[in-house]
């Protein structure tokens, strides 16, 4: 089994929004954020050596490249095909040799697997921005110094009148700045860990309710560990993500070959 010390995932893209199912991963698994980038995404149409792109009947992607690439499919009139991710779809187009199926996925997959870039930079938006999570087992312990720290959670909330308004207050009280707050918009979430983070925290049950929230503060700020005290109050689970410095904009000179 090959093990690794560091996991990348999307979570939220500027043209797509937030990547629900990923928050279910965050859960699932024992892994605690400790980086993140913010990278701009040119997605490529790929397909075998030689052919045009008026051959081209059907196109292999993610999901969410497929998305972020819907006017110019839907110009193409192609059929569009699932795959787990844009590597994968760019590694099947140059492994079976149809002619007619072409891949959205980078340049340098296209470099990669040996197939040529019919078009380029095909996205929706030309600003296209998705921003990664850097994984890991082990949590980074950050200073409490003066640079810039974001901290992340997951939270379910009790049931009852108000107790939204009462869990967010919690953080103004510790004038704490919210940066993004977004609510799980499906009413059945996949199977969560207990890590022990709080006293009725929930294992193997589907909750309503749950919350993910960045906030502009360190753990190892006293202020920030009142507030999350405060918070189980009004909550029924409370998991910290990790906290990291605020990502930094690159362009694609580290490109994603899986995005």
């Amino acid at each position: 089994m090959l093990l690794v010390d560091q996991a990348v995932l999307p979570i939220e893209n500027s043209i797509v929004g937030s990547l629900y199912s990923h928050y279910d991963l965050l859960l699932s698994h024992k892994l605690n954020i400790v980086g993140e980038v913010k990278l701009q995404i040119n997605h490529c149409l790929l397909g075998l050596p030689g052919v045009t792109m008026e051959e081209i009947v059907s196109v292999t992607s993610h999901p969410q490249a497929l998305a972020q690439c819907d006017m110019t499919l839907s110009k193409l009139g192609v059929v569009r095909i699932i795959a787990d991710n844009t590597a994968i779809a760019a590694q099947k187009v140059a492994s079976t040799g149809l002619r007619d199926t072409g891949a959205v996925a980078s340049a340098r997959a296209a470099k990669i697997y040996g197939l040529e870039i019919l078009a380029e930079k095909i996205q929706d938006v030309d600003n296209n921005i998705t921003r990664f999570l850097i994984l890991s087992r082990e949590p980074i312990i950050p200073g409490f110094d003066d640079r810039p720290y974001k901290t992340s959670i997951i939270f379910i909330l009790k049931e009852g009148p108000g107790v939204l308004f009462k869990a967010l207050a919690v953080f103004a009280l510790g004038n704490i700045n919210l940066t993004k707050i977004d609510r799980h918009p499906h009413n059945r979430h996949h199977l969560m860990v207990d890590d022990g983070s709080n006293e009725g925290s929930i294992n193997g049950r589907y909750m309503e309710g749950m919350f993910y929230m960045d906030f502009e503060a360190s753990m190892a700020e006293p202020r920030v560990q009142q507030a999350l005290l405060h918070l189980q109050e009004f909550t029924r689970f409370v998991r910290v993500l990790g906290t990291t410095q605020w990502a930094q904009y690159r362009r694609p000179s580290l490109e994603v070959i899986s995005s």
